[in-house]
């Protein structure tokens, strides 16, 4: 009599809801994570048209319905991608804080190092700001920025007109880094106009 054929195992879903609760959180996290470091490699090489949703997941190894679970769309992706670059660049304020003596200083230090990191991948930062002008969701990008300024100047409990202050720089910022992107502003053009803006938008702090 043949023997009975071992059952052959089922595939591993690539599912959100199989597991232990601690281990299907860190599962979870781990194929975010991956989903957007896949995301952002493909923007460094072209731009937001690269980052085709199927492409993405296919990079991530990831369902393409997983994928739509996690971002809806595009753009989601893109937010995603700019949480994480902020992330970086909070993550360097804290291990080496600005050293200035004055706000608009540590605010220029902050700005700076910004444009430093994101043009390590000038396509991925072309992608990344040309996507955070023409955005059609909420974005925490300006918010956090404006945060992570008044944070370094000092200021905990800031005030709206602070904010608004720190929010306006940081909007200078994006539109500088913009033109350093099609070639109309150098690094030291960028630092100089930082400078000014800062010093002029807390010069009462």
């Amino acid at each position: 009599m043949p023997t009975p054929a071992a059952p052959v195992p089922a595939p591993q879903a690539d599912s959100d809801t199989a597991g232990p609760s601690g281990a299907r959180t860190r599962s979870q996290h781990q194929r975010r994570k991956r989903i957007v470091q896949a995301a952002a490699a493909l923007a460094s090489r072209g731009g937001v048209e690269a980052m085709q949703m199927r492409t993405v997941a296919e990079r991530a190894g990831v369902a393409l319905g997983t994928l739509y679970r996690y971002f809806p769309s595009k753009m989601d992706l893109v937010v995603a991608v700019v949480g994480e670059e902020l992330d970086l660049l909070e993550t360097s304020i804290e291990r080496r804080p600005p050293s200035a003596l004055h706000p608009a200083g540590r605010a220029v230090d902050v700005l700076m190092r910004a444009t430093r990191g994101l043009m390590r991948e000038p396509e991925l930062a072309d992608a990344l700001i040309r996507s955070l002008i023409m955005a059609e969701v909420d974005t925490p990008f300006g918010d956090r920025m404006a945060g992570l300024l008044l944070r370094v100047s000092g200021i905990r409990e800031a005030t709206d007109e602070e904010h608004a202050l720190a929010g306006s720089l940081s909007s200078v910022w994006v539109h500088e880094l913009l033109e350093m992107l099609r070639g109309r502003r150098t690094y030291e053009q960028i630092q100089h106009r930082i400078e000014i803006a800062a010093g002029r938008l807390f010069a009462d702090l």
